[in-house]
């Protein structure tokens, strides 16, 4: 189990992130982003996951910049809610809440080479991070919401990207997917029989078996990267 710790991005901000210590030393560190439900329980147990796995595992709340504690389930109230927190971050001024995910980069490099993992609108900032901070090893998107369109698919990514998607989800049409394949041949691209949000087992839209399979992709990308 972790605990939150407080980090301070560049511009002096402080936020927390919830860290969690694998058993013996670091294999690596893994940064973990959230969907638009905050810090919640499904999220700590990803970190928890990586940690049992081996890596310090960092996830910092990508929402406290406009509302601290958040941390909502997966109804339809929930899901406006977090729709709208994420409408206020992707509007502040850049560089916005990438300046708080550089901080988490940071803290987590004291478990040696850094990757990142997102999920939902947290693949899109894993995406962005890739693209765009420092400290990164390698990132991992699982349907990433906007990273298809055409403005992010312009981005070029300076470390090794793994992306995960659904052929059911209704957010990210395929032919933006296939779009994006032809664009990033350099990227893993992989798809699944599956809907938005097939890695939470909290939702309707989980897939046990995408879930599994799309792990285990997930951590031999990370081993690779990140020994």
């Amino acid at each position: 189990m972790g605990a939150f710790t407080d980090l301070k991005a560049a511009d002096d901000f402080t936020f927390p992130a919830y860290v969690a210590q694998p058993a013996g030393t670091a294999k690596g560190a893994v940064v973990v982003l959230q969907e638009i439900f905050g810090v919640n329980s499904h999220i700590r147990s990803v970190a928890d996951d990586y940690a049992a796995q081996g890596f310090l595992a960092v996830a910092p709340s990508t929402f406290h910049r406009v509302k601290p504690g958040v941390e909502l389930g997966y109804s339809e109230n929930d899901m406006s809610a977090g729709f709208a927190l994420k409408t206020a971050v992707e509007a502040l001024p850049a560089p916005g809440v990438l300046q708080d995910i550089q901080a988490a980069i940071r803290h987590a490099a004291q478990g040696g080479k850094v990757g990142i993992v997102g999920y939902c609108w947290g693949g899109l900032l894993s995406w962005r991070a890739a693209c765009t901070l420092d400290g990164l090893s390698a990132a991992v998107t699982y349907y990433g919401g906007g990273m298809t369109t055409p403005d992010e698919a312009a981005r070029q990514p300076k470390v090794p990207v793994l992306a995960h998607f659904g052929d059911q989800d209704h957010w990210i049409p395929l032919d933006s997917v296939e779009a994006f394949r032809k664009a990033h041949p350099n990227v893993e691209v992989h798809v699944y029989a599956a809907n938005h949000g097939f890695n939470c087992d909290q939702r309707a839209s989980y897939d046990a078996a995408a879930a599994k399979l799309a792990r285990e992709r997930s951590l031999a990308f990370f081993a690779k990267h990140l020994a």
